[in-house]
This record gives structure tokens, sequence and C-alpha cells, in this order.
């Protein structure tokens, strides 16, 4: 019974460290970056600077923040 306890610990502690390693890698990735208008406009965009936010609109960096 001893046995089955650590290794039910164990494995609890190494899926709760793996968890935590997924969730860094994916706040990581997930940050917005900040582009230029040249930038915006040579993805194919239209910087928005006069709407609340200031981001791109189309292109490949649609949604990103307009700097």
């Amino acid at each position: 019974m001893r046995i089955r306890r650590i290794l039910a610990a164990v494995f609890a502690t190494a899926a709760l460290a793996g968890l935590g390693l997924t969730g860094a890698a994916t706040a990581a990735q997930g940050a917005p970056s900040v582009v230029t208008p040249s930038e915006c406009r040579q993805g194919g965009g239209t910087p928005a600077i006069n709407e609340e936010g200031n981001y791109c609109r189309g292109g490949t960096h649609d949604g990103e923040q307009v700097d």
C-alpha cells in the first residue's frame, strides 16, 4: 500500500510539473508583438492608428499593435 501512495505522489508531481512547463511555453508564444506602420503596410495591412488600441487591420500582422 505504501508503494502505491508513493507512486501516485510521484505521478501527480510529474503531471503538475508538465502542466507548468506547458503553460509557460504557451504564454511566451502568445505574447502580442508591436509593428511599425511601415511593417503593417508591407504585410498587406492598414494601420488603424486613429482607432482605439492602434492595431494593424488585415495582412500578415492583423491584430498586432502599431507603434
